[in-house]
């Protein structure tokens, strides 16, 4: 073979140890070797005064390992050396490099070789894209080891001990009057509360079941409905008025939480707080669904 001047500066072909599953059709008319350059091997198709590159330097594999569950993607360059290659895994595996074999397995999982060569570089193996390097840790780590927390001893403290302490957060609102710490802004908003209950209270008593009323609830349209029932309720402290609304606008059938607090058809029935409930008279509005 006569050496071209290509602009692609290059050593004597050498032969690959190895052949991948389908070797690739040479046309007769081109010369296909493998060169090293650069520190990888790659192969490359010659016609005339051209050398096209087909292999690229980087590869993108597949790492599993006996004792991590999880499959992760990594990218490394072909020139990189069995030895070092091992140096890298064991950041995303966890088992030291001087304990591990590989093994590389095809595109479709199927076993191909040992990579038990720590001089060898990675190019020298065939190696392709989305192809797996199988570790097995040879140290003695079990499947979970790192991940499984279940056993991993607790760090507990005391609700006396943690009130002790400075440096908590605890502490902290305690020091700069936040939150529950600060008993003025509490006893605010406690009488707050009392007083906005004591009003849901006083519109509640003044609500009857069977009264026509009209719920407006902030963000919500204004919706008509009947009065089913007024008072206190299992699901949530405070009172409440349940409505049966004169389109299917509501949430349920007048069951909540598997108590049923009165009956209407599903999507019919809600219930709303009391100040937000209007009682008039408000006649049900004649769709005439019934007319041609």
């Amino acid at each position: 073979m006569t050496e071209k001047n290509t602009g692609l500066r290059w050593t004597r072909p050498v032969e690959l140890r190895h052949r991948r599953d389908k070797a690739p059709q040479i046309p007769t008319n081109k010369t296909h070797a493998f060169f090293v350059t650069n520190c990888f091997i790659q192969t490359a198709s010659i016609m005339e005064d051209q050398v096209t590159v087909i292999t690229n330097p980087l590869v993108n594999v597949r790492i599993t390992s006996t004792v991590y569950a999880v499959e992760v993607q990594r990218r490394f360059n072909r020139g990189l050396c069995i030895a070092d290659l091992k140096g890298k895994l064991e950041m995303a595996v966890g088992t030291p490099a001087g304990s591990m074999d590989l093994e590389l397995y095809s595109v479709s999982d199927k076993f191909m070789l040992k990579m038990d060569n720590n001089d060898a570089l990675l190019g020298s193996y065939p190696v392709d894209d989305d192809c797996r390097i199988h570790v097995i840790d040879k140290s003695g780590q079990q499947v979970g080891e790192f991940t499984d927390v279940s056993e991993v001893e607790k760090f507990e403290l005391s609700d006396r001990d943690y009130e002790k302490r400075t440096d908590s957060a605890r502490s902290f609102m305690k020091r700069n009057r936040v939150g529950r710490f600060n008993e003025e802004e509490t006893a605010k908003k406690q009488a707050e509360m009392a007083a906005r209950e004591n009003e849901q209270k006083a519109a509640a008593e003044a609500i009857s079941v069977g009264n026509r009323c009209q719920v407006l609830v902030p963000g919500q349209p204004t919706k008509v409905a009947t009065v089913m029932y007024v008072g206190t309720t299992d699901f949530k402290p405070g009172y409440w008025v349940g409505v049966k609304y004169d389109e299917p606008l509501g949430k349920h059938n007048g069951t909540v939480q598997e108590k049923q607090y009165f009956d209407c058809e599903m999507k019919y029935g809600a219930f709303v707080k009391p100040l937000n409930v209007t009682v008039g008279d408000f006649p049900e509005e004649d769709y005439g669904i019934d007319e041609m």
